[in-house]
């Protein structure tokens, strides 16, 4: 598959579920051997694995939409860089539903084989995404590295 090919693949795959909330975009796209490095604590590898997490989001930000901001594509690799808004509607990591808007911008890594998503690194802005939902105080020193 072409790096051409696997953008629209990874296209596909985020608005497909992260904007359209279609599940079934994973059934299609997500290799049986998917590894997902930033897994949620306690999902479990494999396309479930990434269903689930899909879930857990969708549920927590119901009207959550992904807008792709740049896509560079090598080999069989994807990097998607992307903003998310949503509205806080539901439960989220044990942290109850707020009702608050939120904005969120990250990257992710995703390698393609056979035309399905094999492997996938994700890394957004979580502190800003807790301090928005008021769970870590706006402005909070960070603790040194």
């Amino acid at each position: 598959m072409s790096p051409k090919e696997n953008k629209m693949r990874a296209r596909r795959l985020y608005e497909g579920v992260f904007s359209q909330h279609d599940l079934r975009v994973l059934d299609q796209l997500v290799g049986d051997d998917f590894v997902d490095h930033d897994a949620p604590p306690g999902v479990p590898q494999g396309p479930d694995g990434l269903k689930q997490s899909a879930q857990l989001y969708l549920a927590a930000f119901p009207d959550l939409r992904f807008t792709i901001e740049d896509q560079l594509a090598e080999g069989d690799r994807v990097a998607t860089r992307f903003m998310a808004h949503g509205t806080h509607q539901g439960l989220f990591f044990g942290i109850p539903p707020t009702g608050k808007p939120v904005e969120v911008g990250g990257i992710a890594i995703d390698r393609f084989a056979a035309g399905k998503l094999v492997e996938s690194w994700l890394v957004y802005d979580r502190l800003g995404l807790l301090q928005q939902l008021g769970a870590v105080p706006a402005g909070a020193p960070v603790p040194p590295a």
